[in-house]
């Protein structure tokens, strides 16, 4: 029997009210998809089965659950707003857009197959902004945003204080997520609206490599434990290019996607403050 294709999996993730393309009848939305009766199952199962390994199975971790905007100031002061961007260039025939570091070729334009075509590359905030009050000025505009993990960060002390935890700990919580990025078309590998399963583990920056290492191996083993074939998962470490302004470490749990490998999670060792 032949492997299915990844248009059968989509076209029968439609059909069987898994997956539903998003405002369908008013023409669609690029990149976002409503989940169905039988989708609404399916990623309760995963979140309650992360949140059960990472948070109600262990006790040196709890959970949180932040709210969406925040303070504009939060997102400054993490560099978010000044550096949390990515490089877009554009072909001159069709104006097609296209992440400059997910090329293969950074001079083939893949829609029109020329060369030449591409402007130079210009960085782009991916963070969503929106207003808060009735009168759009720069004083009361705030980001959705663009990942859990600093509701928790500016959390810590309130919740370090109030559940007397000592070092080490984490603090973990599932939510909405938003990212004003070009995504691949791939379905619903990746959407500007999004949901995010995010742990943030703190300790002494002398055992940081080690349990950096430990959850390398945890994290791995948790796809591999739900069934997942163990040649279909590797570990891949980013390269310096890649990391994010705020680690120091990175490596991505990949899955062979039928387009080839990629990212199922990132686990990052952050920078050391003391």
């Amino acid at each position: 029997m032949a492997e299915p294709t990844f248009d059968t999996i989509v076209n029968l993730s439609k059909r069987r009210g898994f997956v539903f393309p998003a405002s369908e009848i008013y023409g669609g939305l690029r990149s976002a998809y409503d989940y169905g009766p039988l989708g609404t199952y399916l990623l309760r199962n995963v979140k309650d089965q992360w949140w059960r390994s990472m948070v109600q199975e262990r006790g040196d971790i709890v959970g949180l659950d932040s709210a969406i905007l925040q303070a504009r100031q939060v997102w400054i002061t993490s560099g978010h707003e000044e550096v949390f961007t990515d490089p877009m260039v554009e072909c001159a025939n069709g104006n097609s857009r296209f992440r400059l570091d997910k090329l293969e070729d950074d001079d083939l334009c893949t829609n029109c197959g020329q060369r030449g075509q591409f402007g130079e590359p210009k960085q782009f905030n991916l963070m969503f902004r929106t207003h808060m009050g009735p009168v759009e000025t720069d004083d009361n505009m705030v980001y959705l945003r663009p990942e859990t993990a600093q509701g928790i960060f500016i959390n810590y002390e309130s919740v370090r204080r109030t559940n007397r935890l000592k070092l080490p700990f984490g603090i973990a919580q599932i939510g909405k997520s938003f990212r004003n990025e070009i995504t691949p078309g791939q379905f619903v590998f990746r959407t500007r609206e999004f949901e995010q399963m995010e742990m943030e583990f703190f300790c002494r920056p002398e055992s940081a490599a080690e349990w950096f290492d430990r959850w390398v191996e945890t994290r791995h083993d948790w796809y591999v434990d739900l069934g997942i074939r163990a040649d279909n998962i590797r570990i891949r470490p980013h390269e310096t290019s890649e990391l994010s302004h705020y680690s120091a470490g990175t490596v991505d749990v990949e899955y062979r996607f039928p387009w080839g490998w990629d990212e199922l999670e990132g686990i990052e060792i952050g920078r050391a403050h003391v």
